[in-house]
């Protein structure tokens, strides 16, 4: 998702996913697949060069799983909070001993051995060469491609592939094929201009001091220190955080609550190049909203040119028996750019970490509804994993005045919308049929799918946020990839109570969110956000109105009456 840094222009959608092509296995055509402006092919990868392709097996029980997630995640369930442990998930959807041994014995035939695995065994991460891949997978053809700006060397193929037949039934998809990284364009809005004469009282930009007056956390709202309790972000794609500019961040920002000052624990591979602004906010805003709570930071920076970063973040879940309780995740991608094989495998994915009790909140994007020009005009394009039933979706607001802590409006940048490919969940059946059917001002019906799972769930300030970035404070950095730290941070200290309480933690949200109906949230009621530039919507997606909306959710944290709401048992 974005940040804005420097002059208006695009808005980011960073890639947060790979694509399939095996025929019959994703909706793809069978034509060459086009790299995304700002991407060259230098030239076919040599026959001995080695590759790393990550193979998604088939799993089992996924209905049975659904079930449990739905028990263990709904307060009126008698199973509420009791989670599944990583080792039950893989029970459960462990791949049947046919879709092993078919799957090894077609790799072992084409002489690749060196694969590992994860726990649930539904992965296989395999090194061969590039000869090995193009035998195993007729129709790739595997080139090196070059970013002009600055977007480093990946090896991909512009060509479909085919899986034998006896293999389709076994395999969802393969990792590492066609998805190219998006070039950065971080941008930051220009600061709005100031009346001098109103300048008493006034802030100067969104700090954590601003957000917890405007979230109403006193300096006791911090965690005890518990090991019990942690939260986790994640950086992709060559984005890092420096360990200097977090302190930085709370000599300058932090001085009146109490919080840490270094992250607990990076799981893979930290880079030591530029500190990454995304990374940098990410960090920063996590543990100022959470704070004094231990932070882990997952790095995935796909440095080798065939990997995909946020596929080895899904591994690294599936991977590790103790995790933090709360993620947030600051990456998306258009619904329609993704197989459906490979959206349903991740929703997949997602599921399984909602049973075992943990809360994953996602960016909403920073393109509005977002467009699509399809051969029928256009169309609003929803984001991914945004648009993912099992995962808190937090949208972004701006204040009212942007000089002063006042009630908040849409921020106009605000993803939101409905999925193009899964179904409306129950849970929010009733908040959406609410908004389709007493809002007044809905944008045609041919833009949007008013059947899909619709986003975002919540929200928080996305405009106007301090950050320190390679030891320089920069202002006025703004997207939802700022809101969503905050909201999960301020989730990390709900959940350090309920633990306080002998409550389970909170886990995945949205059942119980939906079941308040606001209540503990700030109901954000003004403000439309963008849209497809045409003659029918004029640049205008959907607004904002009392109650859920697709826009902004429910609202945004008043942590007090949050608090209170969520810790019922």
């Amino acid at each position: 998702m974005g940040l804005e840094v420097c002059v208006p222009g695009p808005l980011l959608l960073l890639l947060v996913a790979l694509c399939v092509c095996a025929r019959g296995l994703g909706p793809e055509p069978d034509q060459p697949f086009l790299p995304p402006p700002g991407w060259v092919s230098i030239g076919r990868v040599g026959p001995t060069e080695s590759l790393s392709l990550t193979f998604a097996l088939r799993q089992q029980n996924l209905q049975q799983l659904q079930k449990l997630v739905q028990d263990v995640s709904d307060p009126g369930s008698p199973r509420y909070g009791k989670y599944l442990s990583l080792e039950d998930v893989a029970a459960l959807v462990r791949p049947s001993t046919l879709t092993l041994s078919t799957v090894q014995k077609w790799l072992l035939a084409a002489g690749v051995q060196d694969c590992q695995t994860v726990i649930t065994e539904d992965f296989l991460t395999c090194q061969m060469t590039v000869q090995q891949a193009e035998q195993l997978l007729p129709g790739a053809e595997f080139h090196r491609y070059v970013g002009r700006l600055g977007g480093g060397r990946v090896v991909r193929s512009p060509r479909p592939y085919s899986l034998p037949g006896a293999l389709a039934a076994h395999v969802d998809f393969v990792g590492g094929l066609h998805r190219f990284p998006r070039a950065s364009s971080l941008q930051q809005r220009p600061g709005p201009k100031l009346d001098l004469e109103e300048s008493l009282s006034l802030h100067m930009g969104v700090t954590p001091a601003v957000i917890r007056e405007r979230y109403n956390l006193t300096a006791q709202d911090v965690g005890s220190g518990s090991p019990n309790n942690s939260q986790a972000c994640a950086q992709f794609l060559e984005q890092y955080f420096h360990d200097a500019d977090l302190e930085e961040f709370m000599k300058l920002f932090g001085k009146s609550f109490p919080h840490k000052n270094s992250v607990s624990r990076v799981v893979g591979q930290q880079g030591h190049g530029r500190a990454g602004l995304e990374a940098s906010l990410d960090v920063q805003y996590l543990m100022s909203a959470g704070a004094n709570i231990s932070t882990w930071v997952y790095s995935s920076p796909g440095r080798h040119e065939s990997q995909e970063p946020f596929l080895q973040w899904l591994l690294l879940l599936s991977n590790e028996s103790s995790l933090p309780l709360v993620h947030t995740v600051s990456y998306g991608d258009d619904e329609d750019s993704l197989s459906t094989a490979y959206l349903h495998r991740v929703n997949s994915e997602l599921m399984k970490a909602a049973a075992r009790g943990l809360t994953l909140l996602f960016a909403s994007g920073d393109s509005g509804a977002g467009c699509f020009s399809g051969p029928k005009g256009h169309l609003f394009r929803p984001s991914f994993p945004a648009s993912s039933p099992y995962v808190t979706t937090v949208g972004g607001t701006s204040f009212r005045n942007p000089f002063m802590v006042t009630e908040e409006i849409v921020d106009y940048i605000s993803g939101g919308g409905f999925s193009n490919i899964f179904p409306r969940p129950q849970y929010q059946d009733e908040a959406v049929s609410h908004f389709l059917g007493s809002s007044t001002h809905l944008p045609p019906s041919s833009y949007y799918n008013a059947s899909g799972r619709a986003y975002p769930d919540v929200a928080a300030l996305s405009d106007g946020y301090w950050v320190v970035s390679n030891h320089v404070p920069i202002p006025w950095v703004s997207g939802t990839s700022a809101s969503t730290p905050v909201f999960g941070g301020l989730l990390s200290l709900v959940n350090e109570q309920r633990l306080l309480n002998g409550r389970p933690p909170l886990g995945f949200l949205n059942p119980r969110l939906y079941s308040m109906q606001g209540r503990g949230l700030f109901d954000v009621t003004q403000g439309c956000h963008e849209a497809c530039l045409d003659e029918e919507v004029q640049g205008q997606g959907f607004c904002s109105k009392p109650g859920w909306d697709p826009v902004t959710g429910w609202g945004t944290p008043n942590y007090p009456a949050l608090l209170k709401a969520l810790l019922d048992p």
